[in-house]
């Protein structure tokens, strides 16, 4: 980036990409941590993977949104997914391959990927 009209430019892509705020509630809410342990162990890449792929596969009622600290700094990259009616699924030390699958398996398919999310015994350790 060499200039500030760049960096509008990269901001414009995005605000069709990234919606900071779920305005619909009955929509599935995929919130990626971007606090500053986040971002320096890879979630920049997961939201915008994830970001791209719901736009790319048309995937209504899904957003993806963004939040500061989710508190489990061991586990960064985390996501949560929030869907109306279900228990928040939370999915630790993500990359943008697990993302693509997450996208591809649990936000179009319906089915959360058990091995990626966080469990009692993860917090015990």
């Amino acid at each position: 980036m060499k200039s500030l009209a760049e960096l509008k430019a990269i901001k414009e892509k995005m605000k069709g990409q990234v919606d900071m705020r779920a305005e619909n509630e009955g929509n599935i809410r995929v919130v990626v941590g971007m606090a500053t342990c986040g971002i320096a162990a890879g979630a920049r890449p997961v939201l915008q993977k994830m970001a791209a792929l719901v736009n790319e596969k048309n995937l209504t009622g899904v957003t993806v949104t963004q939040t500061g600290c989710i508190g489990l700094c061991r586990y960064e990259p985390i996501v949560e997914v929030h869907e109306p009616g279900k228990e928040k699924v939370t999915y630790i030390n993500m990359d943008e391959n697990k993302a693509a699958e997450v996208v591809e398996k649990h936000l179009a398919g319906g089915n959360p990927i058990t091995e990626y999310t966080i469990n009692e015994s993860d917090l015990v350790k």
